[in-house]
């Protein structure tokens, strides 16, 4: 199990463990609400396309970065439109259908955002998982106006 964890990017493994810590702390409060279901498949909808999200953002990065500039920026800003019309899609169904919460489920999609923030909590997830970061070397680059 260790082996395919591992073979995941760290960053975004360290990024979905924020969204699942914060989907299990909010579930949390749900069970004070009197509505416990749609709320509950709302927040869960919505973790889950915050854990989509994450991982089409990884996957698109991952692409452009081989791509020349411009080509790069249009595959970004295409992308970036399309996980936005995902998202829009995801939370007009659940609230033209009644059977999830669209306000629990745009809080389970701010799950990515409150992950970036966890970044302190996940990284030590992240350390026990995969071990310590080795990073490379830094490169001196000379200071201008000497020569090498």
């Amino acid at each position: 199990m260790k082996k395919k964890i591992t073979k995941i990017n760290r960053t975004l493994f360290e990024l979905e463990t924020g969204i699942l810590l914060f989907g299990a702390v909010c579930q949390v409060f749900v069970l004070f609400l009197k509505d416990k279901g749609t709320y509950s498949l709302g927040l869960w909808i919505g973790i889950l396309i915050a854990a989509v999200s994450a991982f089409h953002m990884w996957w698109s990065l991952d692409r452009a970065l081989d791509l020349p500039e411009r080509a790069a920026v249009k595959f970004m800003s295409t992308h970036n439109i399309f996980r936005y019309l995902f998202i829009t899609l995801a939370l007009l169904a659940a609230a033209i259908s009644r059977t999830a919460n669209p306000l629990s489920a745009f809080l389970g999609i701010m799950g990515l955002k409150a992950s970036a923030y966890m970044h302190f909590i996940t990284k030590k997830i992240s350390t026990l998982v995969y071990g310590e970061e080795v990073l490379p070397p830094l490169i001196d680059e000379p200071a201008e106006g000497q020569d090498m």
